[in-house]
């Protein structure tokens, strides 16, 4: 995407950074649904309305500033969907599954982008062709960076859900303690690069699968 003005990279960029957070935190409370808890539910946040879900930073500054200072790795977060943990039968283990459902959402929305790239070959019209294999090269990109980073065991992120609902209560009650410095932890993985060398390579590898099937 070198060869793209700025404008045009945040024009290619703002629907798939949008529709990932936002579809991402949907699949949240849609989950914690199923599981027995309502509370998102009940607060209108089960939508695709991206109104409902942007985080002022993390959906817009962050993402932007990445953007524009062409680090490569883009990211961002909505506002985290509410869940009331005494809704669950087991809250432990039913939090682990609501945990779970961000990250497959945004490894199946990488899929549809990667679709939607490959559409916009087969159509080989330049004006129409560009603008969805650009567009649907940026939703794989930033679906797989969520779906990665949200992996990761540092709480608040998925992966810290997933693991605290494995281990034993106790422990996974302390273990949680962490999150008042998860954010802190992961903005000093980002600065030192520790992030962009750990995610490197499985980074790679999941593009060029993602690639293939967008035929790119």
């Amino acid at each position: 995407m070198n060869e793209l003005t700025m404008v045009q990279r945040i024009v290619v960029w703002i629907l798939p950074v949008v529709f990932a957070i936002t579809v991402h935190e949907v699949a949240h409370g849609w989950v914690a649904k199923k599981r027995g808890d309502y509370t998102a539910s009940m607060l209108g946040r089960l939508t695709l309305n991206p109104i409902k879900h942007v985080d002022l930073f993390g959906t817009i500054i962050l993402p932007g500033l990445l953007l524009l200072t062409g680090t490569g790795f883009i990211f961002g977060w909505a506002k985290p969907i509410p869940v009331n943990t005494r809704n669950f039968k087991k809250p432990l283990q039913d939090m682990a599954w609501v945990a779970v459902a961000g990250p497959v959402a945004n490894l199946l929305m990488a899929v549809l982008w990667a679709l939607l790239a490959r559409l916009g070959g087969l159509i080989n019209i330049e004006e129409i062709s560009s603008p969805m294999i650009y567009m649907g090269t940026a939703g794989i990109s930033i679906n797989l960076v969520l779906f990665l980073i949200n992996l990761l065991p540092i709480p608040p992120l998925d992966g810290s859900r997933m693991l605290a609902g494995v281990l034993p209560p106790k422990l996974a009650w302390q273990y949680n303690q962490l999150e008042r410095y998860g954010f802190i932890i992961l903005i000093v993985l980002l600065y030192t690069n520790v992030l962009g060398v750990l995610l490197a390579y499985p980074m790679y590898f999941m593009q060029q699968i993602f690639y293939a099937v967008a035929g790119l």
